[in-house]
């Protein structure tokens, strides 16, 4: 390695970094005096602005940006001049220290400034205007960010990116690293965004062997947790061990012995046979622990409040229904048509009812009428939906508070509810709206809740894509001719039937691709090209809408992608729209992290549970915008769709993605005043009935789709093939 050259320099500021690789492009000032640059490229993990390098690497220059320099490894070396101290302290780097705190810390020690702060901290308070608890604070930030560097240094030996070596940190503290070395597989269990495949690699770094059982037993559970990822509940042996010997490439003999042992541990997985889903010969299922546990306990909750012996609200048993129903119809001005009237009736009388439908079809009124009735009859009612967007919608309906699920049960961190089965809600009718997003483990902690007695409405549309997380619960409890009652509403009312967007939903749900002409709320702009689509999405949602029919670009306008990736999904969406809606300016504060950027204003979307957040907890897929961007004490707050101020420390901006387009499957539960879809053979693979039906329902006055008709012929064409793995169906038939 000796012909590398070595530079030295501070780091300026970060022009690109790929969240994903570590790959940087940056601006280094070497200290030559003239104010010039110089542009470096390679893998920066972890280096902060404002801190000093030395790098070693090579030279080299580009087309457009002249000479530059090919970072191979780098060590960061504290500044040694007084102009490099105040820079590297006044970077935000040290929480507690901004740029003002720096000049005067540094005005009053100078060149001996950092061996004060690493030496003798408690001196600080010598400087002018810091008390003894910025000083307490100053002094343990600066102690954790050496405990941090010192895990950083191992763990880049190991190949870790930063954000994940931060993480790590914080799960483990000085524990870190003997975690990593003897015990690396724990990391995939243990810190979110670590799979097993970083986990591997680090295991392999630090010497595990490739054909150990504790790889192979990390592999099976790893694969099945993927596949839990993907909504299913199991996965048959064969299907498994197949995928556990392509993702471990080690003999099947080693998987199928090492699966054997898993099965012999109560908390590693649980084998059991199951009617297969084409009637053919039963099948091998291998669950997770958690899902086995959860598919039981709650099939068995479903099936005891059916035959609960007691009556919540017996006064509906020998209820005269004609006259209730003019009563109703005097009380909310609208008669209810036959088969909603099935639905109420249905509803209070039996203790477990489903009601479903498309648009249109007055699922809503009917929510209300049940709502109504049980009031007017001293019930206790509470409803719930599984997002804060659906419950404030529900909430307006009905007139009655309405909650999110995590919040009507006080999830706790790690999962658990201050409801259970051992201490019920207080309610005789449990309402659950938007019932299509019940993943298992939240159905579960649910039903578990409801007490002996009481009713159970769940209200949802079936045709749309299932739940994010394993299961079909909603599917399942319609499946067949099984125990739970229900009312499937079909008839679209009159006044539906003028909406573009409750025709065209309904035409393609039954195959028939929508109309887009001569619609005044329901739009096709054609584009072949998957990148010139992209582009157009951004001009529609960010001027053209806004332009022709008022709309807040931020507020009102949601963009739907059908995948992530590629130049016409989210991710790229996303960076655009924000240059759009929410350019840099000199007067909007900002801060990069990783391949973000985050300024004030920005839409926002948290992007898993956290309990530990707000006033009871921050959940996937709540939505928000950034409010307030503190550079001194390292914070931002999102104000979410719920009206709450929710701070988050920079090291904690991996929990949120920008949110000005999301995928179709995150957008379930929500409703927008206009979606803008692109929709494009890019985005092949994708294209399903069920996801185009669930983006065009999201929208309650305007549909524009971007994109071409070839891929929207697809997406109508095509019936999403494979149902989920999932056993509640069978369990709750056998009963």
């Amino acid at each position: 390695m000796s012909n590398l050259a070595v530079l030295e320099g501070v780091l300026e500021r970060i022009t690109y970094a790929n969240e994903e690789n570590g790959w940087t492009v940056a601006r280094v000032d070497t200290g030559r005096g003239s104010g010039d640059l110089l542009t470096v490229v390679g893998s920066l993990l972890g280096a902060q602005v404002g801190e000093s390098l030395r790098m070693e690497g090579r030279w080299g220059s580009h087309a457009q940006y002249g000479k530059q320099f090919t970072v191979e490894n780098y060590t960061t070396v504290l500044p040694a001049t007084v102009q490099g101290i105040r820079r590297y302290l006044g970077s935000g780097l040290i929480k507690g220290i901004g740029p003002r705190i720096a000049e005067r810390i540094v005005d009053h020690f100078g060149a001996d400034t950092l061996d004060v702060i690493e030496r003798e901290p408690k001196r600080l308070v010598e400087v002018p205007g810091l008390g003894p608890k910025r000083t307490r604070l100053i002094g343990a930030a600066w102690e954790e960010q050496k405990a941090i560097k010192e895990v950083m240094v191992f763990l880049q030996g190991v190949g870790v990116s930063t954000s994940i070596a931060v993480r790590i940190y914080k799960k483990y503290a000085d524990a870190s690293i003997s975690v990593v070395r003897n015990q690396p597989y724990r990391l995939a269990a243990d810190v979110w965004g670590i799979g097993f495949l970083t986990a591997d690699r680090i295991a392999q770094a630090v010497g595990i062997p490739h054909d150990s059982p504790e790889r192979v037993k990390a592999g099976l559970q790893y694969a099945l947790s993927q596949s839990t990822d993907q909504g299913h509940c199991f996965l048959p042996e064969e299907r498994l061990i197949a995928d556990a010997v392509k993702l471990l490439q080690v003999d099947t003999g080693l998987v199928i012995d090492c699966l054997g042992e898993l099965a012999a541990d109560e908390e590693g997985v649980v084998r059991e046979q199951v009617p297969a889903p084409d009637g053919g010969d039963p099948l091998t299922a291998v669950y997770l622990v958690p899902f086995h546990r959860a598919e039981l306990s709650l099939s068995a909750q479903v099936l005891r409040l059916l035959r609960a012996g007691e009556d919540r609200m017996p006064a509906f048993q020998d209820v005269d229904w004609d006259r209730a129903l003019e009563w109703l119809a005097r009380r909310t001005g609208a008669e209810l048509a036959p088969e909603q009237q099935a639905a109420v009736r249905l509803a209070l009388t039996s203790r477990v009812a489903v009601l479903t439908g498309g648009p249109g079809c007055g699922k809503s009124f009917t929510v209300r009428s049940v709502v109504e009735l049980a009031r007017a009859k001293k019930a206790k009612v509470v409803l719930a939906a599984p997002t804060g967007r659906a419950a404030k919608r529900l909430a307006e309906l009905t007139g009655a508070e309405a909650s999110t699920v995590h919040r009507l049960l006080e999830l706790k961190p790690g999962g658990d509810a201050a409801f259970d089965r051992d201490r019920p809600l207080d309610a005789d009718l449990v309402v659950v709206d938007e019932a299509s997003m019940l993943d298992l483990l939240l159905a579960n902690k649910l039903v578990k809740a409801v007490a002996p007695g009481a009713h159970l409405v769940l209200v949802g549309d079936v045709d749309q894509l299932p739940s994010v997380g394993a299961g079909e619960v909603l599917r399942d409890l319609l499946a067949g001719d099984g125990p739970v009652p229900r009312v499937r509403l079909t008839r679209i009312f009159r006044q539906a039937q003028q909406s573009g967007v409750v025709t065209n939903a309904h035409r393609i749900n039954s195959g028939v691709p929508p109309l887009t002409t001569g619609l005044t709320d329901f739009f096709l702009f054609a584009e072949e090209e998957t990148e010139d689509a992209g582009r157009l999405t951004v001009d529609v949602a960010a001027r053209r809408i806004p332009a022709k029919f008022g709309l807040d670009p931020r507020r009102d306008v949601q963009v739907l992608a059908p995948m992530h990736r590629g130049p016409a999904g989210a991710g790229v969406l996303n960076g655009l729209l924000q240059q759009a809606i929410t350019p840099a300016r000199p007067d909007v504060a900002e801060k990069r992290f990783g391949g973000r950027i985050f300024r004030v204003g920005d839409k926002v979307t948290q992007i898993r549970n956290n309990y530990e957040k707000g006033a009871n907890g921050v959940f996937n897929g709540t939505v928000g915008v950034v409010t307030s961007l503190q550079v001194e004490e390292q914070r931002l707050t999102v104000r979410t769709d719920e009206d709450e101020e929710v701070p988050y420390d920079f090291d904690e901006l991996d929990e949120l993605a920008h949110a000005y387009a999301v995928t179709i499957h995150r957008s379930q539960g929500s409703e927008y005043p206009a979606v803008v879809i692109p929709v494009t053979t890019g985005a092949w693979m994708m294209l399903q009935r069920n996801l185009l039906y669930t983006a065009v329902t999201r929208a309650r006055k305007l549909v524009v789709l971007v994109g071409s008709r070839k891929a929207i012929g697809q997406a109508v064409r095509t019936v999403s093939a494979g149902r989920r793995f999932t056993g509640l169906d069978h369990r709750l038939s056998r009963g």
